[in-house]
């Protein structure tokens, strides 16, 4: 197990070794640590060798080109996405061409195969009564289960960033009541991990959630889970991070007014700006749709970019208020493509509100 967390030293150091490569505004200061405009992501590709020997090489390359922030979920790729990861470390580390310190490692838990589920209820770890579509839960001692999996999968004594992945469907099958009551539960357990040094902070990766229109079954609000986090935390919760899907296809984070701050109606980026949440956003070019035929006032407002999909990136990168734009990465080819936006400035405000407004 590698020891060790992203830290200010550490990152500033990588950032620091990219020197001039790295245009102003690819990295994003967050609790003192330096976090790459752009993310990898792992979830797409087959359960097999040859994809889990495509993404070793795509991670150890987007390393090296400037992107430090990796992420995946314990059910991409049947875990095989979290080995993928752990592989792809080891070796520039032991080597010493990596430190730890340099990358920020974000995961997930709360999914689990219908198969293994069954596995858990039967051992007593989740009570049959809280899975929800026979594939998702949020209990404790399956969280705890989950992550000790992730961290061995991964080879790391510490997760970065811990995800409970897509809580809002448990929405589907119980009311809100107890809806806040299971997440107040895990919010408990994650502030526990802090503490016992497995995870840097915690956050919750959604898929709906955060942009649906308030009176959806699914919505939810984010002040009102940071509330939980306090009631589970305290004023110095860890509650840190989110994650969302935004894309040029896909705006309602930026575009909705479906939070309330103070009694102000505002957009799900603007609240997790004012709560101080960092925001990483999924499906930053939509599993490849938006890599091709984009209208052309695309290319005019996003200058200085050769592909479709490196001005979908930047899109996402300019929006006021995302931290990181995760992509889906398990070529060298596509990390050599979408690591050109690390050479390149984010789009100040005055030119992304003209483009959104064309749209």
């Amino acid at each position: 197990m590698i020891p060790g967390f992203a830290t200010p030293a550490g990152t500033a150091a990588y950032r620091a070794r990219l020197g001039p490569a790295a245009a102003a505004g690819h990295f994003r200061s967050w609790q003192g640590i330096e976090l790459s405009s752009v993310g990898l992501g792992t979830y797409l590709g087959a359960d097999d060798d040859a994809t889990d020997g495509q993404y070793v090489d795509a991670i150890r390359r987007a390393l090296e080109l400037g992107v430090n922030v990796v992420d995946a979920a314990i059910n991409y790729r049947h875990q095989r996405s979290e080995r993928s990861i752990g592989a792809a470390l080891r070796r520039p580390i032991e080597a010493g061409r990596l430190r730890r310190e340099e990358v920020c490692l974000t995961t997930k838990g709360g999914f689990s195969a219908a198969s293994q589920m069954d596995q858990y209820v039967r051992s007593g770890i989740v009570p049959p009564e809280d899975v929800v579509g026979g594939i998702h839960a949020m209990t404790p001692r399956f969280l705890a289960a989950q992550l000790d999996l992730s961290r061995a999968n991964l080879g790391v004594e510490t997760v970065d960033v811990y995800y409970l992945h897509n809580p809002e469907m448990q929405l589907s099958e119980v009311d809100r009541p107890t809806f806040w009551r299971r997440l107040r539960d895990a919010f408990g357990f994650l502030e526990g991990a802090v503490s016992d040094g497995k995870i840097r902070c915690y956050g919750t990766a959604t898929w709906n959630g955060y942009r649906q229109p308030p009176e959806a079954p699914d919505f939810l609000s984010l002040p009102e889970v940071a509330g939980i986090a306090a009631e589970a935390g305290g004023a110095a919760h860890h509650f840190r991070v989110i994650q969302l899907p935004y894309n040029l296809a896909m705006t309602e984070a930026f575009t909705r007014v479906n939070q309330t701050m103070d009694g102000e109606p505002v957009s799900a980026l603007e609240a997790a700006r004012r709560l101080g949440i960092y925001v990483m956003t999924s499906a930053s070019i939509y599993q490849g749709q938006l890599t091709r035929n984009l209208p052309a006032v695309i290319s005019e407002f996003l200058p200085g970019l050769d592909t479709d999909a490196q001005r979908a990136l930047q899109f996402v990168r300019s929006t006021p208020n995302v931290g990181t734009a995760l992509v889906g990465m398990k070529q060298r080819a596509h990390v050599q493509e979408n690591a050109r936006v690390v050479s390149i400035p984010p789009i100040p405000w005055e030119q992304f509100q003209k483009l959104f407004a064309e749209g």
